[in-house]
């Protein structure tokens, strides 16, 4: 077992190398046993909005990653969206998570075809890339929020947002609530 700080230093190493071994990654993040005294610094919600979750960064990885802790409030949702060519790993910290995979649009104005769909708890490892389709991540309780950690490589500032009715892909700027454990002020800032 590894504690939090640990962790983000073995993720360090592994991304001194080129190649990405998924396996590893994977193996890492399994390692790692949720304790929130390790990770509450960087785990920001968002009181004010009920309908956005919050992307807190925690390492930018000297550039080849992003690793970052996304809050979730009751009932939140991601849009289903891409990955822009980027690996993506999620690894539940608190509560728990429902991804619901999807086909690419085969299709104008058809709606997105379910492939797989699973519940992560507490600890379980999720991996996504765009090989393997989009996704949406969601927090289906009415009562209880959820933290997830989530390593992007490489780090990516846009990716498509797609209408699961229809199809309809947009591109979207994904941005911080927080960065390092401070809240970021976007006011006047046109990326929101």
């Amino acid at each position: 077992m590894v504690s939090f700080v640990q962790l983000v230093v073995k993720i360090r190493e592994i991304f001194e190398q080129k190649l990405i071994d998924i396996d590893e990654v994977m193996r890492l993040l399994a390692s790692y046993n949720s304790n929130m005294r390790e990770w509450r610094r960087f785990a920001i919600f968002d009181h004010n909005n009920l309908y956005r979750y919050t992307r807190n960064l925690v390492d930018v990885g000297n550039g080849r990653y992003n690793l970052m802790i996304l809050c979730w409030g009751p009932g939140m949702a991601s849009s289903v969206h891409d990955h822009t060519e980027a690996h993506c790993f999620v690894k539940i910290l608190d509560g728990e998570l429902t991804e619901t995979k999807f086909g690419w649009p085969r299709k104008r104005h058809v709606p997105l075809d379910v492939s797989e769909n699973k519940t992560y708890k507490k600890n379980m490892v999720s991996y996504m890339n765009d090989d393997l389709g989009l996704h949406r991540m969601e927090n289906l309780s009415h009562s209880n929020g959820a933290v997830s950690l989530h390593l992007y490589i490489p780090p990516y500032d846009t990716c498509n947002a797609f209408d699961e009715r229809t199809g309809k892909k947009t591109k979207c700027t994904v941005t911080f609530y927080s960065k390092y454990g401070r809240k970021i002020d976007h006011r006047g800032n046109k990326n929101g």
